[in-house]
């Protein structure tokens, strides 16, 4: 899909649907502590339970009444130094999955890092006789990936409408891919792989769906899905079955891709649509790379955190709307696709004092950096805030 929207500065068109600041974030829960959040999960179950994801290791149940002044843990690994002695911001708890049939089994899915050595862990957990309690001793680890650097390696998880598990990795590279990961297939870094924890024909921990485009394992590892992808975060499933995957830049690009199997996504023989300028090879000649359906450069944001297609009741407005925003300068958009193809981005809000005008690399205090949007119980969406802060988008 062509950026239709974009002007040959690569800055976006406005749009008339909506002005700046109309829409407003509401605290929640301002009374609990959680730093560093990164997920609200809800699990399907039934129970209209929101589970809290803290990157430190902590997963919260969040209490029914906004004014709670404590929260159920149901989980806690902050005690497995799962950063690095110089605490490195991107380690630790990176993500949150539930088994679709979690109601009957009890399973649930984390992503997180471990030290010495350093690797990325994609484990299964089970609830106990608690409902309200997890049991780490039930834990069985699926799959551990090597980690050159402390960032860039993603850790999102989730389920697809197909039953797999979808894991979003980085190239985990600190800058330039510079061991040219992210297109060799015969690593798992800086891809989207695709497991069925279902399974366990794999090294006896999960199976390979079988359509997956190096299923046989021949010259590419076979849990890869997509590649070419520099830092994911933030993959979302919409109702049309897209897979929603927003890559963070280097120094120019943020990029929002539709994740298709078997799709190479370019990084670093590109960053977003353009020629990687740091790289001098050129890609094979047989290389189909894929555009983003979006870009924005560094002149209207610095990291992109990806979102979700808004279904709440709240903002008729932003209905189907995928709602997204930047972690440095605290923006949040709303991106509108069209059945020609087209994409338009309309800003929603600034949560930094900054207009418009402002040098986004001056790096103003930034009263809300956004790490994840979710649905809460209602459907509404809720802006998880790096400074520890719930923030629901209202009117």
């Amino acid at each position: 899909m062509k950026l239709a929207t974009l002007l040959t500065s690569g800055l976006l068109a406005a749009s008339s649907l909506f002005a700046a600041d109309t829409v407003k974030l509401t605290r929640i829960h301002e009374k609990l502590a959680t730093p560093f959040p990164i997920a609200l999960i809800l699990p399907p179950d039934g129970s209209q339970r929101e589970f809290l994801a803290l990157q430190r290791g902590q997963i919260l149940i969040l209490p029914k009444d906004d004014a709670a002044t404590e929260a159920k843990t149901f989980l806690d690994l902050s005690t497995r130094a799962m950063e690095a002695d110089n605490g490195k911001f991107e380690e630790g708890l990176n993500g949150l999955a539930f088994h679709p049939q979690y109601k009957d089994n009890g399973l649930f899915y984390l992503c997180y890092t471990q030290q010495k050595p350093k690797r990325l862990v994609i484990s299964e957990m089970k609830v106990s006789a608690d409902a309200d309690k997890a049991d780490p001793s039930s834990e069985r680890v699926l799959l551990e990936i090597p980690l050159i650097n402390w960032n860039h390696h993603g850790g999102n998880i989730l389920f697809g409408p197909d039953g797999y598990l979808y894991i979003g990795v980085g190239d985990t590279s600190k800058r330039n891919d510079e061991q040219r990961m992210a297109q060799l297939n015969a690593v798992l870094v800086g891809k989207v792989l695709r497991i069925d924890v279902n399974k366990r024909d794999h090294h006896n921990a999960y199976g390979i769906p079988a359509d997956n485009p190096f299923a046989d394992g021949v010259n590419a590892q076979p849990q890869v899905y997509a590649y070419g992808i520099r830092n994911p975060w933030g993959m979302h499933f919409d109702s049309a079955g897209h897979l929603w995957l927003a890559d963070v830049g280097q120094d120019l690009w943020e990029e929002i891709n539709w994740i298709t199997k078997g799709g190479n996504y370019g990084w670093s023989f590109r960053e977003g649509s353009r020629p990687f300028p740091l790289r001098q090879d050129t890609p094979p000649a047989e290389a189909k790379l894929i555009d983003p359906i979006f870009e924005y450069n560094h002149g209207e944001g610095l990291s992109i955190t990806g979102g979700i297609t808004y279904t709440g009741q709240a903002l008729p407005e932003l209905k189907g709307q995928y709602v997204y925003g930047d972690f440095v300068i605290g923006k949040i958009w709303g991106l509108k696709t069209n059945n020609d193809g087209k994409v338009e981005a309309n800003t929603l809000l600034y949560t930094s004092p900054q207009t418009a005008s402002d040098n986004p690399k001056k790096k103003p205090t930034v009263l809300v950096k956004p790490t994840a949007f979710c649905a809460d119980a209602q459907g509404e969406l809720v802006v998880l805030d790096w400074n520890g802060g719930l923030y629901r988008l209202s009117k």
